[in-house]
């Protein structure tokens, strides 16, 4: 197969999954997309886009490994953990301001150790404080596009190898005892799990307080990554904080309304005015 036929038909694919599936495969990055694509043809014997095609068409169940494959993420509780420290004061700072009536977003939540990681943030933070009781008024909103990622988001059962960047006496502090270790109630009613898709949704409840996105935009092309940008900075409240990855910078429209306070945690800040 020449190099043009093999574009045809991995442009045909990707608007196949387009149609059955409703994933915005023209925004990804075609090399990214082509890397997990090959994931699921490997797995499956199969050595053409076209064919992986026609295995789709005859295997709906494909479509789900395919998706989980797309849009996998490996994550720990309190990853990088020099993060979340650089945010604990800014944190702080929102709950006073707010009376206890944060709300926070994390996007691209994967099997739902970030968005657990904020509700243990807001957690340490209220205890801090000395008003734990405002806990109850916070808000998580956990989402994702790929069912199973949303699944065991609500599942929420994690063995040991989610932990080892998260400071021991927080999970004693926050989590059962017993494995597979789950968060506290309290945790648990404070976040919010729903399905979301970025690239067509605007985020479900805002004005935001924090938005945590990390090592999810760097998959999508720029000009997706400029919408995303833009999206995100729209649904942060005045004051409040964006969290990207490491590797990701702002660029866009975007940069110029949101505040670079932490380079090397690429931590943004909205203006209050």
């Amino acid at each position: 197969m020449t190099s043009e036929q093999d574009d045809r038909a991995f442009r045909a694919l990707t608007q196949q999954i387009t149609r059955a599936r409703g994933l915005a495969c023209d925004s990804y990055k075609d090399r990214c997309l082509r890397r997990r694509i090959a994931v699921r043809m490997r797995a499956r014997g199969v050595h053409s886009f076209t064919d992986y095609g026609r295995l789709l068409d005859q295997d709906a169940r494909e479509y789900d490994l395919l998706l989980d494959a797309l849009t996998i993420n490996v994550t720990k509780f309190f990853r990088n953990l020099e993060t979340w420290r650089a945010l604990a004061p800014r944190l702080a700072q929102r709950w006073t301001a707010r009376r206890g009536e944060v709300r926070a977003g994390s996007a691209g939540c994967a099997s739902g150790e970030e968005p657990y990681t904020v509700a243990v943030a807001l957690a340490e933070t209220a205890r801090r404080l000395g008003q734990e009781g405002l806990l109850g008024r916070a808000r998580v909103d956990a989402t994702d596009i790929d069912r199973t990622s949303l699944e065991r988001t609500r599942a929420a059962e994690y063995g040991e190898a989610a932990f080892t960047e998260m400071p021991a006496e927080l999970v004693r502090r926050y989590f059962t005892a017993e494995l597979p270790r789950r968060p506290l109630p309290a945790l648990q009613r404070i976040v919010r799990v729903a399905k979301h898709d970025l690239t067509s949704e605007s985020p479900p409840a805002p004005p935001y307080d924090l938005v945590v996105c990390r090592n999810v935009v760097i998959y999508f092309d720029r000009p997706m990554q400029e919408r995303l940008f833009s999206l995100f900075a729209d649904a942060l409240a005045p004051g409040g904080v964006l969290v990207l990855g490491k590797v990701e910078t702002l660029f866009g429209p975007a940069r110029e309304r949101l505040v670079l306070e932490e380079p090397r945690e690429r931590i943004y800040r909205r203006p209050a005015s």
